[in-house]
């Protein structure tokens, strides 16, 4: 009988020691540069913890995320980290998770309801306002140098409208050029380009199509501020004469920085927002207390600094 007793509590312990964490990911897309640098930093993290990630691709279909959630819960997973494809989606993800008792944690956009987020459920991210006000304010005082404080015209390159971090970067840059110190910026239209490279491209190729090259170009990400860079090459103006700005710091932005295309980028910690993201639905699922909003800072990255980056996106 005690030998049968000891058998038991030591395939107990065996078994306990057997369960590792498991977390549903929803990314919004993987085909989006900043989202698998995202991707890569909770695979990163789980490896060194030992946990098990699940993760999907949403493909920009925020009806299939929601599906990817249900299916989350439905599978038991111990907690569930989503990218939202679309921000005003979010009370939907959110009840579906509160209402099976799961933790959830919003990584990198913020959703919706944020000052309304049940228990064991947080957001970490960066605050947007640093994000566009950063590289807005830059750019203005690049324009300054170049002596175009008499009167200078640009763009503004959106991400998605869906996106609250598109609607606050562009919030951002129309905030700094209405100040007394960048007012000589004019703003000649703004227009999205769902984060993409191509779309960036293309809009500015309309917008040299029927006007002037502008003073500078205000990108709410890095690759929509290479796209513009692409179409002004190819319309053989000079780089120098236009101030261009993005936000991420990725790998490629830096390049095109290296080869004084790029003036200006915001450095967007994807592996601290990843793994940080991950970290926090552990201590979740272990019952710990977190604090509902944690921001990673945004850091302004320029010429002068850029060698401090490189590698770190």
């Amino acid at each position: 009988m005690k030998k049968l007793a000891l058998t038991c509590c030591t395939l107990a312990l065996f078994a306990g020691a057997a369960h590792a964490e498991k977390i549903g990911v929803s990314i919004v897309n993987f085909d989006n540069n900043f989202q698998t640098l995202l991707r890569q930093g909770i695979e990163a993290r789980a490896g060194e913890v030992g946990v098990e990630v699940q993760i999907e691709d949403a493909q920009n279909d925020g009806a299939k995320q929601l599906d990817q959630i249900n299916n989350f819960i439905a599978s038991g997973v111990d907690a569930i980290i989503v990218t939202l494809v679309d921000t005003a989606a979010s009370p939907a993800i959110t009840a579906a998770a509160d209402a099976a008792g799961v933790p959830l944690v919003f990584v990198n956009l913020e959703p919706q309801d944020i000052a309304a987020l049940p228990a064991k459920q947080v957001y970490v991210g960066s605050n947007e306002i640093e994000s566009g006000t950063l590289g807005a304010f830059e750019a203005c005082k690049i324009l300054r140098g170049q002596l175009k404080s008499n009167g200078a015209g640009g763009y503004i390159i959106m991400g998605s409208l869906s996106h609250q971090a598109a609607l606050q970067r562009t919030k951002d840059v129309e905030d700094i050029v209405g100040t007394d110190m960048c007012n000589f910026i004019k703003i000649h239209d703004k227009q999205s380009s769902e984060w993409s490279r191509d779309g960036a491209q293309t809009l500015m190729t309309n917008w040299l199509s029927s006007g002037a090259a502008p003073d500078v170009v205000f990108a709410n990400n890095d690759e929509s501020a290479l796209g513009a860079i692409l179409a002004l090459k190819a319309a053989n103006i000079p780089m120098e004469d236009v101030v261009v700005v993005g936000v991420d710091a990725t790998a490629d932005a830096l390049q095109f920085m290296q080869a004084g295309d790029l003036d200006v980028t915001v450095f967007q910690n994807a592996k601290a927002q990843g793994g940080g993201g991950l970290d926090v639905a552990l201590k979740l699922v272990k019952g710990e207390e977190v604090d509902r909003v944690t921001y990673i800072p945004f850091e302004l990255v320029t010429p002068a600094n850029m060698a401090d980056y490189i590698g770190k996106n």
